[in-house]
């Protein structure tokens, strides 16, 4: 992932109940409803979305003129009317969240460590900054200066993400420690868990009370949509800290799987109210327009 979704949620560690940013908005609107929609939307559909956030048309036009300035969004016309669409590079960045986002590895841990060891020159800091946010999307933690590590194999997905940076010098290893012992040393030292594990306290702790009434049906229409949103907001810093480890590597009282369980679960049971609603604000119908594959 790249700076554009990391700098939706790089306010603070611990972003829950923070206020949303404009452009943070776009995407969520794009990524979890827009996108099952052909990708597309009306200049006043996009204004009457984001007004739900209270959001004022003003600041939706001059948004969505940067990110196409940036390439995120194209634009075309309809009669009279301005349509913006995802790029090609927004729908491999939305694909890719939604990986980070969704999706928990499964099966036993090989024991293996992947390591990057990377060198850029310090005159290209942007740079070194950009590959440090790109292996955290990723999974690894900084095991020292320069010294990244994951238990997943994604070595070819940093190499390939930097293969036209000649000024990156990648040195990437698999390794194994001592043992256990030495591997939940190794895992405290790269990753922040227990700060995780307390923010992720703090996200069960806002939306488990919640779940009783969204499995009662209690939340409709603009509410749906709104809780929904910020759900995914809340929710998707994760990935960012989150490194996925295998069980062995976790401190005790874990509550990372729980917190992602519920947030699959909350998801899900605000769906149709929340896609309902997308529906008549931006096509005027209730049905919609057969986005119903899983997701």
């Amino acid at each position: 992932m790249n700076d554009t979704i990391n700098d939706a949620s790089s306010t603070s560690p611990n972003g829950i109940g923070k206020a949303l940013k404009p452009r943070s908005l776009v995407f969520d609107l794009f990524g979890d409803y827009l996108r099952y929609r052909g990708g597309a939307v009306r200049l006043r559909g996009l204004v009457a979305l984001m007004d739900c956030f209270d959001v004022p048309e003003s600041t939706v036009r001059v948004v969505a003129a940067r990110m196409r300035k940036e390439g995120w969004l194209d634009t075309s016309r309809e009669g009279r009317e301005t349509v913006y669409a995802l790029t090609d590079a927004s729908w491999q960045l939305l694909d890719e969240g939604r990986e980070r986002i969704f999706a928990r590895a499964g099966g036993p841990w090989s024991g293996q460590w992947h390591m990057v060891i990377y060198s850029v020159p310090e005159t290209d800091r942007a740079l070194r900054e950009q590959l440090r946010k790109r292996l955290a999307w990723l999974g690894f933690g900084m095991l020292s200066a320069s010294v990244w590590i994951s238990p997943h194999d994604r070595l070819a997905q940093v190499e390939e993400s930097f293969a036209d940076h000649s000024a990156v010098r990648l040195d990437m290893l698999r390794a194994r420690s001592a043992g256990t012992a030495a591997d939940r040393d190794m895992a405290s030292r790269s990753w922040d868990l227990e700060g995780l594990n307390k923010d992720y306290g703090e996200l069960l702790d806002r939306y488990r009370p919640r779940l009783a009434a969204y499995r009662a049906g209690e939340v409709h229409g603009r509410e749906a949509l709104v809780e929904r949103i910020r759900l995914m907001h809340d929710y998707r810093l994760f990935p960012f800290r989150d490194p996925d480890l295998p069980p062995e590597l976790l401190p005790k009282g874990w509550t990372g799987r729980a917190a992602h369980e519920v947030f699959l679960e909350a998801h899900g049971l605000l769906r149709a109210e929340a896609e309902a609603y997308v529906d008549r604000l931006v096509t005027g119908t209730e049905g919609g327009n057969g986005a119903g594959a899983a997701r």
